[in-house]
C-alpha cells in the first residue's frame, strides 16, 4: 500500500467519523430542538404554570344526609376527588406494581421502560409512567393516528410529566391519577367507581376489589365487570401476580385473593335514580337560587356541577329510606284496589265527568307532553304531531313490581315498569290511573326536614307533590280554625257546642248567599265537646267557629304559621276549601308541637367548598306565633283524633280482611299521637298529618288529575289513602333505635289554665268533609 493510498484511507475514515459525529450531534440537537419547540407550544398549547397548579377538575357536588351518607350528586362529570391519605394502601400498591414499577425512583420518564419499549417495538408493553398517563388525562387526551402527531404528543406527554413531577409529590400524582381515571358507566375517579360498582365507600374496598379497579385502567371498556366478568377476573389476577412480583403480597395471599368471585353491587348513579330523587331535584332548585346570590373570592359565581361542593342537608338517610318503603308498600296495594274499582268505568280513571271533559283533559295532557314539545320545536305540523299520538309504539310504562313480602325488599332493585305496545295517547291515560303521594317529615323543634318523598317514581312522574304541588287540604285545615277561635274566644277542648243544622246568613263575613254546610254523615249528634268535634271532623262545628271569628282571623294565623298560599277570605275555608303544599302544612302543624314557635322547614344545614371551607350556614327562620299553653291545647285536641276519632285506626286497626290487606292494619300504636285526617270532595285528596314530640309527618295521596279518584269514601278518604303510609313509616322508625324517635308525651307547660282533661266518647266516623248543599254554588271541593 502506498503512502498516498494510506493517507487517502485515513482521511476517508476520519471523514466518516466526522460525519458520524456530525449526524449524531445533529440528531441530538434535533431531538433537543424538537423538545424545545414542543415546550414552547409549537406543536400545540402546553399547560401554563397556573394550569399545572390548578388543573381543570370538574368535580361533582356531593349531597350528604344528616347522618353523613352521600345520597346524591350534581355533576357534569361524576367525579369526587380524594386525597392520598384516603386511598387504601393495597390500592396504591396494586397501581404501582401494575402500571409503573419504578414510579418512586424516576422523575416522570422511565428510561429503562422506554428503551425496552423502543427495542421491542412495543411488543413487551408500553412505557408510560403514571405521571405520563396523568399528563395525558389532564392536558392532551387521546393520541392521534398520524405518526408525526403521535410522536409530538408523546414528547408533550414527557415534558408535562416531568413538570408534574417537579410540581407535585409522588403521593399527589397518584391521587390525581386515580381521581381522573374513567371507569366507564358514568364513574369517573376511584371514589365514584367504588360507589357505582360495589356500592361501597372507597376506604372499604378489599385487596381483590382494588386489583379489579387497577386492572380496569388498562382498557375500561374492555375490562368492564358488567359486560366481561371473565376477562375482568383474568386481568385482576394479573394485577395480583404483579403485586407478588413487587413484594406487596405473598404467593399464598395472592392465591387466596384469586379464589374470590367478583363482588359487584352495580348501581348507576344518575339524577333520576337512587334515593331521595324528588328531594334532590327540589334541592337543585334551592341551590340554583343560592348561587345567584353568592360569589367566590374571585367574583365568579359558584357552579354546583363543577366546583366539588359538599351540601350537608337535614335529611336522614334512614328515615328517607323508610318513607320511600312505606309509600311503596301501601300505594302498590291501594293501586290494585283502584284498578279493580275502575274496571267497568268507561271513563276510567275519571269519575263523574262527561266525554267532553275527558277530551279536554287528554288534549291538555297531550300538549304538555315532552313528545308534543319536542316535535313542535322541530317545526313538525300540528296534524302530524297529533297523528303520532295514535300510532301504536313499543314502550316502557310504569307498573308496580309485586315481588316483595312483608316489607322485605330492596328499593334500588325494584323494577317498577313493564314493556308493552300502546299508543302514546293511551299511555298518557294509563299513567293517569296511578295514585301519587307527597310525604314530608321534619323535626318540629329544629325545622330540619328528615324525609321528603314527592311522588311514586321520579323516572316516570317528575312532578313534586311536597314542595311544588299544592292540593286541597280538606279537614286538615280545621285545626287552624280551632286555633284561631280558641285564641280569640278563650275556649277549652272540654267546652260543649251543639251539632245541629246551621246556616250562615247572606252578608255575614261577605258571603253572597246563605251557607248551610252539612256533616259527611248527613246526621247531627247534638251536644259535644270541641275535642270530640275535631276528632270526628264535624263540619257544622267548624262552620260555627268560623262564624264566631271570621275568615280573616284564620288567614292571619295561617300566614304566621308559614302558609304562603293565597287563601280566599270566605267562610268555606273552614272546611278546607284551599290548596296548600305538604311542605307548608307540615311546617304549620309543627308549630303546635314546638310550643307555639314556627320554624320554617329547612333542607340545607351548610355548604362546604372543595377545600373544606364552610361557605354557607343556614340559620333557622323562627317566628313566635302563639303561647305555649295555646299550642299545647291544640295538641290535646289533635290527640283526640287518634284516641277516638278518624285516626283511631293507628291504634285499633278496624276493618275487614280485604281492607286490612290494602292498608296494612293493624299498627297498634300505644303512645300519644297528635294528628288530623282530611278528605276533599269526590275523594280527590286524602291527607294525614301526624306528630310525636320530635317528628311531624304529613302525607297527601291522590291522582295527578282531580277528576281521577275513588268512587267510594271507604278507600278514598284520608284515613285510608294517607294514614296507612304514616303508620308504616312510623313502625319502621320505631324499629330503628338509632333514630331516637319519641314515644313519649308532648311536654306540658308549667302553667295550663285551660281545661284539657275531658272524657271523649269512643266513636268512629268518616273524616270526609261535607259538600256545599245543592242550593249553593259548588265553587270548591270540600
Amino acid at each position: 500500500m502506498t503512502k498516498n493510498t494510506k493517507k487517502t484511507k485515513d482521511k476517508s475514515f476520519k471523514g466518516l467519523v466526522a460525519k458520524f459525529w456530525l449526524v449524531f450531534l445533529a440528531g441530538i440537537a434535533a431531538i433537543f430542538l424538537f423538545f424545545l419547540l414542543a415546550s414552547w407550544g409549537v406543536f400545540g398549547a402546553m399547560p401554563t404554570f397556573d394550569q399545572l397548579e390548578n388543573p381543570n377538575s370538574n368535580q361533582a357536588t356531593e349531597i350528604y344526609s344528616d347522618d353523613n351518607k352521600v345520597i346524591g350528586k350534581f355533576y357534569l362529570e361524576n367525579r369526587v376527588n380524594v386525597k392520598f391519605d384516603d386511598l387504601p394502601p393495597h390500592l396504591v400498591n396494586a397501581l404501582v406494581a401494575t402500571e409503573d414499577e419504578r414510579f418512586y425512583t424516576h422523575s416522570g420518564i422511565d428510561a429503562r421502560g422506554t428503551l425496552r419499549a423502543v427495542s421491542t417495538l412495543g411488543q413487551s408493553g408500553g412505557a408510560s409512567t403514571i405521571s405520563q398517563q396523568l399528563a395525558k388525562l389532564l392536558f392532551h387526551g387521546e393520541g392521534d393516528k398520524n405518526i408525526i402527531k403521535r410522536v409530538a404528543q408523546k414528547v408533550k406527554e414527557w415534558i408535562i410529566a416531568t413538570k408534574l413531577e417537579r410540581q407535585y409529590t409522588k403521593q399527589e400524582i397518584i391521587a390525581m391519577y386515580l381521581n381522573r381515571a374513567d371507569f366507564v358507566n358514568n364513574a369517573v375517579g376511584i371514589r365514584s367507581a367504588a360507589q357505582v360498582y360495589l356500592g361501597k365507600n372507597l376506604e372499604d374496598i378489599s385487596i381483590d376489589e382494588a386489583a379489579m379497579f387497577v386492572g380496569m385502567l388498562k382498557n375500561p371498556a374492555l375490562f368492564n365487570p358488567n359486560r366481561r366478568p371473565e376477562k375482568v377476573l383474568e386481568r385482576r389476577n394479573v394485577v395480583l401476580n404483579q403485586m407478588v412480583k413487587n413484594g406487596y403480597l405473598t404467593k399464598d395471599q395472592a392465591e387466596t385473593e384469586k379464589q374470590k368471585p367478583l363482588s359487584l353491587n352495580f348501581r348507576v348513579e344518575s339524577h333520576n335514580e337512587g334515593n331521595a330523587t324528588y328531594f334532590r331535584e327540589y334541592l337543585r332548585e334551592e341551590l340554583s337560587q343560592w348561587v345567584k346570590n353568592n360569589k367566590k373570592a374571585d367574583g365568579t359565581h359558584y357552579d354546583i356541577y363543577r366546583d366539588g361542593l359538599k351540601i350537608y342537608t337535614t335529611v336522614d338517610s334512614r328515615m328517607q329510606q323508610y318513607a320511600e318503603e312505606a309509600v311503596v308498600q301501601h300505594l302498590s296495594n291501594l293501586q290494585e284496589q283502584f284498578f279493580i274499582e275502575q274496571a267497568n268505568n268507561k271513563m276510567a280513571p275519571f269519575n263523574k265527568v262527561t266525554q267532553a271533559e275527558v277530551d279536554r283533559i287528554m288534549e291538555r295532557s297531550m300538549r304538555n307532553s315532552d313528545r308534543w314539545k319536542q316535535m313542535a320545536q322541530k317545526g313538525i305540523p300540528e296534524e302530524k304531531i297529533r297523528a303520532s299520538f295514535l300510532v301504536k309504539t313499543p314502550m316502557r310504562v310504569f307498573a308496580w313490581e309485586k315481588n316483595f313480602a312483608d316489607g322485605n325488599f330492596d328499593l334500588a332493585k325494584m323494577k317498577n315498569y313493564k314493556d308493552t305496545i300502546m299508543t302514546p295517547l293511551d299511555s298518557i291515560r294509563y299513567h293517569k290511573h296511578f295514585l301519587q303521594t307527597g310525604l314530608m317529615a321534619m323535626d318540629p323543634t329544629t325545622g330540619n326536614v328528615k324525609a321528603w318523598v314527592g311522588g311514586i317514581d321520579y323516572k316516570h312522574f317528575q312532578y313534586d307533590h311536597v314542595g311544588q304541588g299544592a292540593r286541597q287540604v280538606g279537614s286538615v285545615f280545621k285545626p287552624f280554625v280551632y286555633a284561631a277561635a280558641f285564641e280569640q274566644k278563650e275556649l277549652s277542648p272540654c267546652d260543649s257546642i251543639l251539632d245541629a243544622p246551621f246556616t250562615m246568613p247572606k252578608g255575614k263575613w261577605g258571603i253572597e248567599k246563605a251557607w248551610s254546610p252539612t256533616n259527611a254523615s248527613r246526621t247531627h249528634k247534638g251536644m259535644m265537646t270541641y275535642k270530640y268535634a275535631l276528632a270526628n271532623s264535624i263540619n257544622t262545628v267548624s262552620a260555627k267557629l268560623m262564624d264566631m271569628i271570621g275568615p280573616n282571623e284564620v288567614i292571619d294565623l295561617t300566614r304566621q304559621l308559614g302558609v304562603t298560599t293565597d287563601i280566599p277570605a270566605q267562610p268555606a275555608i273552614a272546611l278546607g276549601a284551599v290548596d296548600i303544599t305538604v311542605n307548608e302544612m307540615v311546617g304549620a302543624f309543627s308549630t303546635f308541637a314546638n310550643k307555639g314557635v314556627h320554624i320554617k322547614p329547612r333542607i340545607i344545614d351548610r355548604i362546604v367548598d372543595k377545600n373544606g371551607v364552610v361557605i354557607y350556614r343556614n340559620t333557622p327562620e323562627i317566628n313566635e306565633v302563639m303561647s305555649e299553653e295555646k299550642a299545647y291545647v291544640i295538641l290535646k285536641l289533635l290527640e283526640g283524633v287518634t284516641e277516638s276519632g278518624t285516626g283511631t285506626r293507628l291504634r285499633y286497626g278496624t276493618g275487614g280482611p280485604a281492607y286490612k290487606r290494602v292498608t296494612g292494619l293493624p299498627y297498634k300504636f300505644t303512645n300519644k299521637i297528635a294528628g288530623k285526617t282530611g278528605t276533599s270532595q269526590n275523594n280527590s285528596d286524602g291527607w294525614f298529618i301526624g306528630m310525636v314530640p320530635n317528628l311531624a309527618t304529613g302525607i297527601w295521596v291522590g291522582n295527578d288529575d282531580r277528576a281521577a279518584n275513588f268512587k267510594k269514601t271507604t278507600y278514598g278518604q284520608g284515613a285510608t289513602m294517607a294514614l296507612p303510609i304514616w303508620g308504616l313509616f312510623m313502625q319502621k322508625c320505631y324499629a330503628d333505635p338509632t333514630l331516637n324517635v319519641s314515644k313519649g308525651e308532648f311536654e306540658r307547660p308549667r302553667i295550663v289554665r285551660t281545661k284539657i282533661d275531658c272524657s271523649v266518647p269512643v266513636v268512629t266516623a268518616s273524616d270526609s268533609t261535607s259538600v256545599v248543599p245543592a242550593s249553593s254554588t259548588n265553587e270548591f271541593d270540600f
